[in-house]
């Protein structure tokens, strides 16, 4: 473990966060990893518009100097961003870009396939590192308070999500689908590390006729109203062989909603019943107020992995709609509940199967947005075509077989919420697309394509307002906070971190 301090003018001391400031995060934060709860990705933020979006300009750049792609998304709490990748960490001056301290923690035996970020407690952040351990760090220095294991490495699980904040809880959850391992979500108390409860997703290993698997991967949402946290859960185990797995094989594949002080599960939707693809249904819940077919409802969308938007009432999890949102091939088409059907055919086999879309999905890990003004869900779609196998002398264990791309692109999708439809798309390249969106209120979406480019986009129309170059893939989603007066548009790709501001004599 080390901590790296670098003097500066000022010495950032935060005030921290505490459960106002979640509510009803202020223009000069960014205090959870969505944003806000709703997992809306939208800011009420409108110095930048589709007018002078065009003169935006780099205001700062700062280099990780590691290896590891960024795939965090930031935090911003009084003036100081923290962001990470696998076994490190950053505290950096938001206004100037430079380095306030940098932790890192010891070489360690866990997958170190990214890092989502951090969460947020007061003064204390709570960071997950690759071998099971979630560690809590101060703010203001960077030093460790304290260390508990939350996932054992030794058994395969690791751990790289951004942990959420919800009062005195900090909700964590496991990664990891080459092993069969039970998926859980586990609650940690900020002050002591101790653990205050735990959600599996599936019955222990070894349980007659059940599946493993469910693995949580993302961070969820939270309705403060209804005192529900909603998440998405991982692919069943083994993942392409599911002869020992028979039925809907839950809670896998599914969007769960927990009381976030129990950990008692209120309900469960099932957007992938029996996966036969790794289609997790762990991309972001995002939960949304308003009329829904002539009625108000407090409703939550999903662009799921496996091909279809769903619309769903989160008050009790009953379908609203559930659509396509690209070229899907595997079902029979949907039931009454809102589930697609499985088609038996479409499972893997040993000659193989065509399937739409592919093993990374119609999307993934990459956030979405929603604009509320023009009720539009904005996603980063890939639609695609892949050949699945089963490999019976792989057994039933872990992976279990293989699927090898065929075709594959980008493709940001503006889907009306209400209807189902795509309003309008924007190509994002050849390949599978890894950026997030971010909308703000002036109409802007921002996101990335898969050339590298940082694109601003007309939010009504998806025309290109605004694009620059940024010599890297952005594997993360962008985020915006005002300070001094003053915009700034936060993007990542490949090591680096930008910040876009408009000319300070604008």
């Amino acid at each position: 473990m080390s901590i790296f301090l670098l003097a500066t003018g000022a010495t950032a001391w935060s005030q921290g966060v505490d459960h106002s400031m979640l509510l009803k995060p202020p223009a000069d934060s960014w205090p959870l990893y969505h944003g806000t709860y709703d997992g809306q990705r939208h800011s009420k933020l409108e110095q930048v518009t589709p007018q002078n979006v065009r003169s935006l300009s780099m205001a700062w750049a700062f280099q990780t100097n590691q290896k590891a792609d960024i795939k965090s998304s930031p935090l911003l709490v009084d003036g100081v961003l923290y962001f990470s990748v696998p076994d490190n960490v950053w505290a950096v001056d938001a206004l100037s870009g430079h380095q306030l301290w940098h932790y890192t923690y010891p070489p360690n035996p866990g997958l170190h396939i990214g890092s989502r970020g951090v969460g947020m407690y007061k003064n204390w952040l709570y960071f997950l590192v690759p071998d099971g351990h979630l560690i809590s760090l101060n703010a203001n220095d960077g030093t460790v308070r304290w260390q508990v294991q939350v996932a054992d490495v030794a058994k395969g699980y690791w751990t790289s999500m951004a942990p959420l904040v919800v009062g005195n809880h900090v909700l964590v959850g496991t990664s990891g689908d080459f092993d069969n391992l039970v998926g859980y979500v586990r609650s940690i108390d900020p002050e002591t590390g101790k653990t205050q409860w735990q959600w599996d997703a599936t019955p222990p290993a070894g349980t007659a006729g059940a599946t493993t698997g469910g693995n949580s991967w993302m961070t969820g949402t939270y309705d403060p109203d209804l005192n529900l946290v909603y998440w998405g859960t991982g692919n069943p185990t083994p993942v392409l062989t599911a002869s020992t797995r028979p039925g809907d094989d839950l809670y896998t594949c599914s969007i769960v909603a927990l009381n976030p002080d129990t950990g008692k599960m209120a309900w469960a939707f099932q957007p992938s019943p029996h996966d036969t693809h790794d289609w997790d249904a762990s991309e972001t819940p995002v939960l949304v107020d308003g009329i829904f077919q002539g009625k108000p409802r407090k409703m939550l969308l999903q662009s799921s992995r496996n091909g279809y938007f769903f619309v769903l009432d989160r008050t009790d999890g009953s379908s609203l709609k559930t659509v396509p949102f690209g070229p899907v091939n595997w079902t029979t088409g949907v039931d009454k509940q809102g589930h697609p059907i499985p088609d038996p055919a479409k499972d893997p086999a040993p000659d193989g199967r065509l399937i739409a879309p592919d093993e990374n999905g119609m999307t993934n890990f990459r956030s979405p947005s929603f604009d509320p003004k023009t009720g539009l869900f904005i996603v980063s779609s890939h639609p695609s075509y892949s050949l699945y196998f089963t490999k019976p002398a792989d057994g039933t264990y872990g992976w279990a077989g293989a699927d090898y791309d065929l075709w594959s692109k980008g493709v940001l999708e503006a889907i009306d919420y209400q209807t189902g439809k795509i309003k309008w798309t924007h190509e994002l390249g050849p390949g599978t697309p890894t950026a997030g969106v971010l909308t703000t209120a002036s109409g802007l979406t921002f996101t990335g394509d898969v050339r590298g480019n940082v694109l601003a986009l007309e939010t009504s129309t998806g025309k290109t307002l605004w694009h620059a170059g940024s010599g890297g893939r952005m594997s993360t989603s962008p985020i915006t906070y005002e300070l001094g007066g003053r915009q700034y548009l936060l993007t990542s790709s490949g090591t680096v971190v930008f910040a876009w501001a408009l000319p300070q004599h604008m």
